[in-house]
């Protein structure tokens, strides 16, 4: 049975039946549940209904189990495909800037063409992967968005995107994955190793030249790309805007018909924005009463000065992103710390203190260091009922320990 053939089978009754029989069962129980099952239906159809099964059971984290538990999905899709809430935030965006169609190149199994659908922009998406385009055809349906999704099989270099307001594309960032279009000969040479991530922009297929030319041919555009992107590749005329959700940096996307030059961080799910203001880099200072971690959608943007200047804070090294200061400020932006001890780097002194202190519970966060959190913990042989946050970092050139917890307003020094 091919991959399509197997697909199409789970779009029987019977399929259907075996995926809501399926949905909370245990992977580690899988041969048993496998015997079981080919006793009652055939072989290939249970194998094809397994793994979906385990795609869905994925896909909850980024979809919501209400959406993953019906949508259909393939390895690749489930890895590349865009978080349902920055899917939501991105729809949000293109909505406001007055968009009602969008055509979406490289469209995987259609999970940002779902977000824009609800947001009641029409969508047209395409895929050159024909199982891909089967499954983001049946999450059209399945999610009862068929009047405003129109899939389509297609190499996306062939489209013609002027009957659209917005293009929207995706390429593929994984080595032996060609989402949108034949690889071309500038992308064949570059990026990493078959089934790896892909970090040279120019071998994600398509590469990203080609997507900036077909942003450049649309009143409003959005590139999604990996947050790692030098600055110095992004167009002059794009806005760059990185975007986080819980805290984790999950993408960057490269912006055209918006503010042109423009650097931006965004936090979700709040939907706090910083844009950058062009501020010279925050001067180094002694190390405050407090630590500022910015969010990693903020460090990637290069804006670590705007959170510094609103903080009245400055750098604790001219080379890492922790912002010190010696008052308690509020921001959505960075999460502050109450700073306890500040040493030089000594695991020995390390150890002995975090004994003298009962420590148990030991939160290790670093920047400029090497060492390895879980090997420090495991040196450290925490005993105790207290806990307590050490940041391995260097302080104006010199490696530093810093010891401390989690501010809160209000809190008075002991």
């Amino acid at each position: 049975m091919t991959d399509l053939a197997a697909f199409h089978s789970l779009l029987t009754p019977e399929g259907q039946d075996l995926l809501a029989a399926l949905r909370d069962y245990d992977p580690a129980q899988e041969l048993a549940v496998a015997s079981r099952l080919r006793r009652e239906h055939p072989a290939e159809l249970v194998t094809a209904a397994l793994a979906q099964a385990r795609l869905r059971q994925r896909a909850a984290a980024k979809f919501g189990p209400e959406d993953a538990y019906r949508m259909y999905f393939t390895p690749h899709g489930v890895e590349q495909s865009t978080r349902a809430t920055v899917g939501a935030y991105r729809a949000g965006r293109l909505r406001a800037l007055g968009v009602r169609s969008v055509a979406d190149l490289c469209s995987g199994i259609g999970g940002d063409a779902l977000a824009l659908a609800r947001a009641g922009i029409r969508v047209l998406a395409v895929d050159r992967d024909p199982l891909t385009a089967e499954a983001a055809r049946a999450n059209a349906a399945a999610l009862g968005l068929t009047d405003l999704i129109e899939v389509r099989c297609a190499d996306v270099t062939e489209i013609d995107t002027s009957p659209y307001d917005a293009v929207f594309v995706d390429p593929a960032r994984r080595g032996g994955h060609s989402r949108g279009a034949a690889r071309s000969a500038s992308s064949r040479g570059g990026g990493r190793a078959t089934g790896g991530r892909i970090f040279d922009p120019e071998a994600y297929s398509p590469p990203l030249s080609w997507a900036i030319e077909a942003a450049r041919s649309a009143p409003h555009a959005a590139l999604k790309i990996a947050p790692g992107i030098p600055h110095e590749t992004v167009p002059e005329e794009a806005e760059a805007e990185w975007i986080s959700d819980g805290g984790d940096v999950k993408e960057a996307v490269l912006w055209f018909g918006t503010a042109p030059g423009a650097r931006r961080a965004t936090l979700l799910p709040s939907g706090a924005s910083l844009t950058g203001r062009g501020l010279p880099d925050p001067q180094v200072r002694k190390v405050g009463r407090y630590l500022y971690e910015p969010d990693g959608a903020v460090i990637r943007a290069h804006l670590v000065a705007e959170v510094a200047e609103e903080l009245d804070g400055g750098l604790v090294d001219e080379t890492i992103a922790y912002v010190t200061a010696d008052e308690l400020r509020p921001t959505p932006y960075a999460t502050a710390y109450e700073i306890t001890d500040e040493l030089p780097f000594n695991l020995k002194k390390l150890k002995a203190l975090l004994r003298e202190r009962e420590i148990g519970t030991l939160t290790v966060k670093k920047r400029g260091s090497a060492v390895e959190p879980e090997e420090l913990r495991r040196k450290m042989k925490l005993k105790g009922r207290n806990a307590t946050t050490v940041f391995l970092t260097r302080v104006a050139g010199a490696p530093t320990m810093l010891l401390g917890r989690p501010a809160q307003a209000g809190r008075d020094r002991p």
